[in-house]
């Protein structure tokens, strides 16, 4: 599912310091990049076509738009809240110092750091290490010294050697180009409102399209119906409620955004394969 990330009073630079239960956010993606540092955890991670073990001391570099998803051990997932990972995520804008890459050779190793990031990069325990104080100093500071914090990391991390490339080398980045206003206008709105009834004439309003040519539109531009992408995250987000176990099947639907428990029943078993009941216990067996 597409991510929308949200930059408080419109910041350059988004820190989140966590501690939860677990994982929880699906496989998704969004156009920013995202360096993810596991201060206490483990578990699996997805990025791209690769599947590798994490632990604590993890950190990741994600690039634009690379599908990526953390799970959490089992531990985690059955300790009932006894148990918990702490992480650290920060997020920047997709063109993020993108002219200074452009114009000044200072910048040039930062700029082939962002190219490798593409692919997702994980960084040797022995160096993260080295670089976990600046990031962890890095999340009590705001404005102006938490981006220069930021390009001190980025030149640190692309002048190591302690790395890895997780995507395969044959894997194909999908490109997803959320370049139009007018897109952006729509997936912004469906990103806050997909729990709730949409309506096709407002969506097509807020692009300022008719109807029909709206229809056109998000279906070249995004490869499915309107109802197909609402429905796809609907059930993304029923994936997520059902992992977390919280909620009773018919909770999730109406949560999810479905108007009623047969139409939640069918789309989610079209869309996975499996009745909620049976993704619920083919995940937690897993």
């Amino acid at each position: 599912m597409h991510e929308h990330i949200d930059f408080p009073g419109r910041s350059a630079v988004k820190i989140k310091v966590r501690e939860m239960p677990h994982f929880t956010y699906p496989w998704h993606f969004h156009p920013e990049y995202e360096l993810l540092y596991v201060i206490e955890g483990s578990g699996t991670s997805f990025v791209a076509d690769s599947i590798e073990e994490f632990q604590s001391g993890d950190l990741a570099f994600i690039g634009s738009n690379l599908p990526h998803f953390w799970r959490s051990d089992e531990k985690y997932l059955n300790s009932n809240g006894k148990l918990k990972i702490k992480y650290v995520v920060i997020q920047f804008p997709q063109d993020f110092l993108h002219d200074s890459i452009e114009k000044y050779p200072e910048y040039n190793l930062i700029g082939e750091l962002m190219e490798r990031s593409a692919q997702g990069i994980r960084f040797s325990l022995g160096f993260t290490r080295k670089v976990s104080r600046l990031i962890l100093r890095m999340s009590k500071l705001n404005g102006f010294q938490r981006i220069i914090a930021l390009q001190e990391l980025l030149q640190i991390l692309a002048k190591t050697k302690e790395y890895r490339i997780l995507a395969g080398e044959f894997y194909q980045h999908e490109s997803i180009h959320f370049k139009s206003f007018r897109l952006n206008n729509v997936i912004q709105f469906l990103n806050t409102s997909y729990q709730r009834k949409i309506e096709l004439e407002k969506v097509a309003d807020i692009a300022n399209l008719h109807p029909t040519a709206f229809c056109r539109f998000f279906k070249e531009n995004t490869g499915k119906t309107l109802s197909e992408y609402v429905n796809d995250m609907r059930i993304s987000y029923a994936c997520r409620l059902i992992m977390e176990g919280k909620l009773t099947v018919s909770q999730i639907s109406f949560e999810s955004g479905f108007n009623n428990l047969s139409n939640f029943n069918r789309t989610f078993k079209k869309n996975t394969r499996y009745t909620p009941t049976q993704y619920f216990e083919k995940f937690h067996h897993k």
